[in-house]
């Protein structure tokens, strides 16, 4: 395990921190084994805290006709495209586990156009990507490339909503120095023992 700092800003003791957040990180451990260092983070605001994760839930826990893999893949995707180690590394794990592929997440960080994805998964990760790193120069064609593919209206929001969440959550972790937990490197890569 690192001996390395997780922010460059102050990490909180976890007793002090109000009752809902302990509840919710303890929640998190149960389920995953460890916490989640982008927990404790952003635990350093707790009115952060909670607007951060309410909006992260509204996109990510929903149904619709993005699977949870394919959600997955736009932040992997986009957090690669914005360097964002913490992001692509923890939602990397996630994204292996929901496809059951270890070699997915590798492949979209570093270049999803050439992963072995769909052409609609692809057509699905252009259009995240554009709203990422270039939201100002969409048009009508963008949309219109990415319902050729079968997306709803619906859809479209949700591709662009995580995208714009997920640039946010790249910045501050950039910011903040954020350090990936160690767990997160072989989850989803070897079959559990």
């Amino acid at each position: 395990m690192s001996a390395l700092p997780i922010s460059r800003f102050p990490v909180p003791e976890f007793e002090e921190l109000p009752e809902d957040i302990r509840e919710r990180i303890l929640a998190v451990q149960e389920k995953s084994g460890f916490i989640p260092n982008v927990f404790l983070v952003l635990a350093h605001r707790p009115d952060e805290f909670r607007a951060f994760f309410a909006y992260h839930d509204a996109l990510m826990e929903k149904d619709g006709g993005l699977t949870k893999g394919e959600r997955e893949m736009i932040i992997v995707a986009t957090s690669g495209l914005n360097q964002c180690i913490y992001c692509v590394v923890a939602h990397g794990a996630i994204l292996r586990i929901r496809e059951k592929n270890p070699l997915l997440a590798d492949q979209v960080a570093t270049n999803y156009r050439k992963a072995d994805i769909s052409a609609r998964q692809k057509a699905m990760l252009d259009f995240a990507a554009k709203v990422s790193l270039q939201a100002e120069q969409l048009s009508e064609a963008d949309f219109e490339l990415v319902r050729q593919h079968g997306f709803s209206d619906e859809d479209v929001w949700d591709i662009a909503a995580i995208a714009a969440f997920f640039a946010l959550s790249n910045r501050m972790a950039n910011v903040t120095g954020m350090r990936p937990n160690d767990e997160f490197y072989l989850m989803g890569r070897t079959a559990k023992k």
